[in-house]
């Protein structure tokens, strides 16, 4: 069964890499052991220079292949020129399917939504992580999702007093 695998090349050879495993497997007769050798990039648009677009590497110097594991597919990669390793050594571990699909889903310019919220209740107890009240511990009083902050109530010269805060700034 194939399974995608890193490749570790000389950074600025990414492409011409491609291009060689390609041609050898090719060459060898082997295109049953390889699927698709990808060079990860995305299209990036320039700050200052208006709608110029340039394809910028996800990950300088590394090459995604998808192969099945067995020494004359490991032999044909490793003996390429500018390849130095599959990541994970002598025994290369596969990509889990969950990060191809969000390599693949960077290269189309998809926008990959990974955290989720914390869940925050009126009442609930939080300690205070960053800013001047660090280490306090206080009670959630409101909850605003959009905006992502919290209204806490913090007992400071024993007066309870409400604080706002960001949720990155709450232990959780």
């Amino acid at each position: 069964m194939k399974h995608w695998y890193v490749v570790q090349v000389y950074a600025g050879y990414e492409e011409q890499v491609k291009e060689d495993v390609s041609r050898r497997i090719v060459k060898d007769g082997l295109e049953d052991l390889f699927g698709d050798v990808l060079v990860p990039s995305a299209k990036i648009k320039s700050f200052f220079a208006g709608s110029d677009t340039k394809d910028e590497r996800l990950f300088p110097g590394y090459v995604l292949v998808q192969m099945e594991l067995v020494p004359e597919a490991i032999r044909l990669v490793t003996l390429s020129p500018r390849v130095m390793r599959f990541l994970g050594g002598k025994d290369p571990m596969p990509l889990s399917q969950k990060e191809v699909d969000r390599v693949v889903a960077n290269m189309k310019g998809e926008v990959v939504v990974s955290s989720q919220a914390p869940e925050f209740a009126d009442g609930s107890e939080v300690e205070i992580a960053e800013g001047p009240f660090a280490g306090f511990i206080g009670m959630v009083e409101k909850v605003d999702k959009e905006a992502e902050r919290l209204t806490v109530m913090v007992s400071i010269f024993g007066r309870l007093t409400p604080i706002e805060l960001g949720f990155d700034q709450i232990k959780r």
